[in-house]
């Protein structure tokens, strides 16, 4: 009798055990996470890279090859890397790189300033000069517009010349033009005869 009510119990006991497992499960599996670590996947990038020099602390990237026909669309830092890409045809010292970030994700560098890595004795190849950008309008002073902001400069009298004094020269006149117009022989020759005469007529008065 006692064996009878053990086996009913299991008998019942394996029934709802088979009837919980039979029944769908309203809790999701989770699945199992691995407990060790997942290796990272690191790599160089390859290619032919640019640094910039270490001792600068940045360089400015033009959109042409040429700092003063192109504008400055960006910078790199030391330490940064971006991809070269060519050199300027006929002026190999401008790197074309890629530069994300811009129209075209192209920019230019000047070589002195960046050190070329990966390019394991391959040149770079040679790319063409893009033209160089023309301003949408010319911009034109309105002379009316600008003479208002000028300051007013009144008229500048012209130096006056004075002449100088006339110049006195001395004039030296003859004194012996101004005694007698009789000449000098003449006078002397009279007085001559008038001695002559004196003395005659001293004599004859004396006899």
């Amino acid at each position: 009798m006692r064996l009878c009510r053990t086996l009913a119990l299991v008998i019942a006991l394996i029934g709802l055990i088979t009837i919980a497992l039979s029944l769908p499960s309203q809790y999701s599996v989770l699945a199992q996470q691995p407990t060790g670590s997942i290796p990272t996947v690191t790599g160089t990038p390859a290619g032919p890279m640019v640094s910039v020099d270490p001792s600068l602390q940045q360089i400015d990237v033009y959109a042409g090859p040429s700092s003063f026909n192109y504008p400055a669309i960006g910078v790199l830092l030391t330490g940064e890397l971006a991809p070269a890409l060519g050199r300027a045809r006929g002026d190999p010292n401008w790197i074309m790189i890629r530069y994300v970030g811009v129209p075209g994700s192209i920019g230019w560098v000047y070589a002195i300033y960046v050190s070329l890595t990966g390019a394991n004795g391959v040149e770079l190849p040679l790319i063409d000069i893009p033209p160089t950008p023309t301003p949408a309008s010319t911009p034109t002073i309105n002379p009316t517009l600008a003479a208002a902001f000028l300051p007013a400069v009144g008229a500048t009298r012209l130096p006056t010349f004075t002449p100088p004094a006339p110049l006195a020269i001395p004039t030296f006149a003859d004194e012996n033009q101004h005694l007698s117009r009789i000449p000098i022989g003449l006078l002397v020759f009279g007085f001559a005869v008038v001695g002559v005469l004196g003395t005659i007529i001293s004599f004859l008065r004396g006899r």
